[in-house]
């Protein structure tokens, strides 16, 4: 089994990571992949560029307490999350998470969990130039949404997806 996470200026290779978690293992049945990217609009304004910052050494540890809480959740072999900092422009890709299982359900909610929780318990900081100016990007009431269904009783009491 196999977990890792890295926070990173530099662009990833997709392919080679999902090869690098999946590491020729037989038992995996599922590889979950999941990649994010800059857009050109956000809220109606064009964007040019997005900057995102980071406490270093904090961040790492938020991201591997959710690796460790999505292992914990779902029966699963492997968790790769790589999340890029720094300046970035549309089309770039900003954070992969993937996920090897023996099953594509576990594999799905796995990734599915990863994300929701990044997207409101990890210290990011996004900040956009438009062409009014800077502006940084507020917390969306929708991530917070998606996260509060993992809080539901069943998964609560540590009950696997099926």
């Amino acid at each position: 089994m196999s977990s890792s996470v890295r926070v990173q200026a530099a662009a990833f290779d997709v392919d080679a990571e999902v090869a690098a978690l999946r590491g020729g293992d037989a038992r995996i049945g599922a590889i979950v992949s999941f990649v994010g990217t800059v857009r050109d609009v956000n809220d109606g304004a064009a964007v040019s560029t997005l900057e995102l910052e980071h406490y270093p050494g904090m961040t790492e540890r938020a991201l591997e307490a959710i690796v460790t809480e999505a292992r914990a959740r779902f029966d699963v072999y492997g968790i790769r999350v790589v999340h890029r900092v720094g300046p970035l422009r549309p089309t770039d890709p900003i954070v992969l998470v993937a996920v090897t299982s023996a099953h594509r359900g576990d594999a799905f909610d796995a990734c599915r969990f990863v994300m929701d929780y990044l997207k409101t318990r990890a210290p990011f900081w996004k900040k956009e130039r438009t062409p009014s100016g800077d502006r940084w990007v507020d917390a969306r009431v929708g991530d917070d949404e998606a996260a509060a269904r993992w809080s539901e009783p069943a998964m609560a009491a540590g009950g696997r997806s099926t």
